[in-house]
């Protein structure tokens, strides 16, 4: 019979979850971009088959759950994870012992422009880069990208959600006046390009980044920008106390300057998190709420040197829940 006298912090704390069957726990996989190659899956499905019931969970942040561990079988499942961990070159301080946190939610993407005609970057690439940058920590922090302005990876719900842009580049000898770029821009984006004497214009205030001309554009007279260039979207959340989406902080912002911000995150969250906060997992979104967004806005911005295009938006506010009473 298995000791039921079980550490749940220190359980949870190696990406473990503390199960309500009794006695078993389901092991949290890490998958930071959301790609795993097939060997690695493979042994994901060997440990199922072994030491679980022989179910996946595929979790809504790209992750893989295995339920059914027993608690008695924690440190084999954690020995043989090494595998994975190492093929997926998850930062790890000690082999065999597992994930060495958990607070820092999986890194998600969409698949971004390794398959999508849209994807105006490779988010996999980036995803994994913030993963070496960020992880291990046990700070309640979720990162998340998406190819562009489309959102399939659904970043306006994360603390950071990075979405591609690009600045298109228009060479005016191929263009023949067919008008489909302006067309679909009017359909499918925002309309920022019109037919001017037989050329193209785009309105540089109104473009979005989005590529949809650089997609369409039958002789490719429009292409994308060799530079990447990003959307930063701060601070959506779920929960019980006040979901809300994120919104826009800086456009036209450069990779470096992202990986900084976030970064400095850290550092914020180390000075002002709660420390009576449940697990010290305090959501950074509440304690921006406490702070105020300009001290926060200080600490990430701590040693960053923006693009010359980025533009930034200086004051950021977040609607609440607000309802009307109907009727008598």
């Amino acid at each position: 019979m298995a000791n039921l006298d079980v550490n749940v912090g220190k359980l949870k704390k190696n990406a473990f979850r503390y199960s309500k069957v009794r006695g078993e726990t389901a092991s949290r996989i890490r998958i930071p971009g959301g790609v795993i190659d097939s060997a690695s899956m493979a042994k994901v499905v060997e440990i199922a088959e072994k030491y679980g019931t022989g179910v996946i969970n595929i979790t809504n942040r790209q992750g893989i759950e295995i339920p059914g561990i027993k608690l008695e079988d924690v440190d084999k499942v954690n020995a043989e994870v090494q595998e994975v961990i190492d093929a997926l070159r998850i930062n790890q301080p000690e082999k065999s012992k597992g994930y060495p946190s958990s607070g820092t939610r999986n890194v998600i993407a969409c698949p971004g422009a390794r398959l999508c005609p849209f994807g105006c970057y490779d988010t996999t690439a980036f995803a994994q880069k913030m993963e070496n940058n960020i992880y291990p920590n046990d700070r309640h922090v979720k990162i998340a990208f998406t190819g562009c302005s489309n959102d399939c990876g659904k970043v306006r719900m994360a603390d950071f959600g990075i979405i591609g842009m690009t600045e298109p580049q228009y060479n005016k000898d191929r263009c023949v006046a067919c008008g489909a770029c302006v067309d679909y821009c009017k359909r499918r984006s925002v309309g920022a390009l019109q037919l001017v004497n037989g050329k193209v214009v785009r309105d540089t205030d109104k473009c979005i980044g989005c590529g949809v001309c650089v997609v369409y554009c039958p002789t490719r007279a429009w292409t994308r920008s060799r530079e990447h260039y990003f959307r930063v979207v701060l601070l959506g959340r779920t929960g019980k106390k006040n979901p809300r989406l994120a919104e826009d902080f800086i456009k036209w912002a450069d990779e470096e300057s992202i990986l900084k911000m976030v970064k400095n995150t850290y550092a914020y969250i180390e000075e002002y998190i709660d420390p009576n906060a449940v697990e010290h997992k305090e959501h950074i979104g509440y304690i921006v709420d406490r702070t105020g967004f300009e001290e926060f806005k200080k600490w990430i911005f701590e040693g960053v040197e923006l693009g010359p295009k980025a533009e930034v938006n200086d004051r950021i506010y977040w609607g609440g829940k607000n309802y009307a009473k109907y009727g008598g």
